[in-house]
């Protein structure tokens, strides 16, 4: 049979590459094959795992209410859940590249829905810092988008990369649709305290997910990533080829800007709404709509960074959330404002995610993937802190949120130019003098 004719390789194949072995017996047909079984159940993860993280700012007003505290109070144990998040994120990828993704998924599952329990009980700041600060941060650590994405980007070609952790990252989002409005009517029906329980309840069902997850092996690496010469360094080699590279540092800095606008947009918006007049369901109905919308662009961004150059889009994505910020602010606040606001800002929520994935494995390859990434989303969650933090703190000393909206523009333009001059080579091509402009494209361009 010539291969023209050949049969056309199984899903499972064409997703991960692997190749059967000559003269082997052909597997059994199943309806869902493994690797795409394995797909479905990160995305199940990230959609639980996000879905309850983004729709911590619906319990922002009962808290302060019931709990006498001050917005700034509740700001801090989130921006704390931010911060440890971050702190232990490259400790998640380690652990992550040493032993695979399943034993570290099953232990932030667990940490998180504990967490949130504990949050529960809180009757004053104490509790909450340590259930939703501390504990819930270590859960995010262990079930967000680090460990999540490096155990997909490992089942996939570099040419198939980018794409399918898009699809990924975007099924993933659909958890707000469900869990923001699912949340507030909890909180409506039975109060916070019981929302947070059953929220605790959710997060143990990602240990369940997690059972399923096979740990795969790193794919090859290619010498157009630098792959080859990457795999042969130990870890600290790798660490100090990083830190001395201006584009990795370059993308790790502008990744602050990624979490300093989301997370004051998450715990936030909700308040601002209602400080502005608007009815509590719109600031659900909102982080929602960013849910919905954010599975089409995560996706698209996925597409656009298989075609084109990864940091130039990431750059756009800064720039275009700066100007949907400026345009919320200069026309008046609705209902009818803030849903095309909440579908402009959706549309760019995650669709950083598989261009910074995409950057970092084409730089580094795929063996230390989650310990890298892990460094670069840590700068992501000192923008979280800052952002959440300085919401609340400016709030309670102004009356307004007027002058953290001025800063998360300020912080989003300087994100994209920083973006669009990083230096995206490989160290092997700084190393061989290939110019940024003329030089190969990354492999996955």
């Amino acid at each position: 049979m010539n291969a023209r004719s050949a049969p056309e390789a199984p899903l499972s194949t064409q997703v991960s590459g692997a190749v059967p072995a000559a003269g082997a017996a052909p597997a059994a047909p199943s309806l869902v094959s493994p690797v795409l079984l394995m797909l479905i159940l990160g995305a199940a993860v990230l959609t639980v795992s996000t879905g309850l993280r983004q729709s911590m700012g619906l319990f922002l007003a009962p808290v302060m209410r019931d709990l006498h505290i001050s917005a700034s109070s509740f700001s801090f144990a989130i921006a704390l859940q931010s911060i440890v998040w971050g702190v232990t994120q490259p400790i998640s990828g380690l652990l992550a590249d040493r032993y695979g993704s399943r034993p570290v998924i099953i232990g932030g599952a667990l940490t998180y829905a504990v967490g949130l329990a504990v949050m529960s009980l809180a009757n004053g700041s104490a509790l909450m810092d340590l259930g939703g600060g501390v504990l819930a941060g270590i859960g995010v650590s262990g079930t967000g988008l680090g460990i999540v994405v490096g155990a997909v980007a490992l089942l996939v070609r570099p040419e198939r990369r980018s794409q399918t952790v898009g699809a990924v990252a975007a099924a993933g989002s659909l958890g707000t649709i469900l869990l923001a409005p699912l949340g507030q009517a909890w909180i409506a029906a039975y109060g916070w305290r019981t929302a947070l329980l059953a929220y605790a309840a959710v997060a143990a069902v990602m240990a369940m997910l997690a059972i399923g997850i096979k740990r795969a092996k790193a794919p090859v690496p290619t010498a157009a990533a630098g792959g080859i010469q990457a795999a042969d360094l130990p870890l600290g080699a790798i660490l100090r080829q990083a830190a001395s590279h201006p584009g990795y540092m370059a993308m790790t800095a502008a990744f602050f800007a990624c979490g300093f606008q989301l997370m004051f947009i998450t715990i936030h918006l909700p308040s601002y709404l209602a400080w502005c007049g608007v009815p509590p369901a719109v600031g659900a109905t909102a982080l929602g709509l960013i849910g919905l919308f954010n599975t089409g662009g995560t996706y698209a961004a996925g597409l656009l960074g298989a075609r084109f150059r990864q940091k130039r889009l990431l750059a756009l994505v800064y720039l275009l959330r700066s100007v949907s910020i400026v345009v919320f602010l200069l026309v008046p606040v609705t209902t009818e404002s803030t849903l095309v606001f909440a579908a402009a800002m959706g549309s760019l929520w995650l669709s950083v995610i598989p261009l910074v994935s995409g950057i970092v494995g084409n730089m580094f390859g795929m063996k230390y993937f989650g310990t890298l990434y892990g460094i670069v989303f840590l700068s992501h969650q000192l923008g979280s802190f800052c952002g959440s933090l300085m919401g609340g703190v400016l709030f309670d000393l102004t009356g307004s949120y007027s002058t953290a909206w001025i800063a998360l523009v300020a912080v989003g333009l300087s994100a994209f130019a920083l973006q669009w001059a990083m230096d995206d080579r490989s160290p092997a091509e700084r190393n061989r003098g290939t110019s940024l402009d003329t030089g190969p494209a990354p492999a996955s361009a």
